[in-house]
């Protein structure tokens, strides 16, 4: 019987955190929906509903593919590969897990591409 591995406090953290941030971002375009019956966006002038509708959209595709990304890291915490770079095998590295918690790859195979 395999034992799963633990999930670091910093990414369990940074997932919930995006998890916040989708929810209130589908509330904002949920608000912006229901308020559309009331706003005649054709006749907008600056054509601003639109366009926080669009940018509150790719703020919300965004947040979903970091969620994705912090999924699969969580994927490779509980297999015991978290933190091992995908593409040399070292270790990635504290600082840039803290700032990257979902980072795949070292600094050095990162910036190699």
């Amino acid at each position: 019987m395999t034992r799963e591995k633990a999930v670091p406090a910093a990414l369990k953290d940074e997932r919930e955190a995006v998890e916040n941030r989708i929810h209130g971002l589908r509330r904002e375009l949920d608000a912006m929906t229901a308020d559309a019956t009331s706003h005649d966006d054709e006749h907008n002038p600056e054509g601003t509903t639109a366009y926080e509708r669009a940018q509150i959209s790719s703020l919300l595709d965004r947040a979903l593919r970091e969620r994705d990304e912090l999924e699969q890291a969580v994927q490779r915490a509980r297999a015991g590969d978290y933190g091992r770079c995908e593409r040399c095998g070292h270790d990635i590295g504290p600082q840039r897990l803290e700032a990257l918690p979902a980072a795949r790859r070292c600094v050095d195979c990162a910036t190699r591409r």
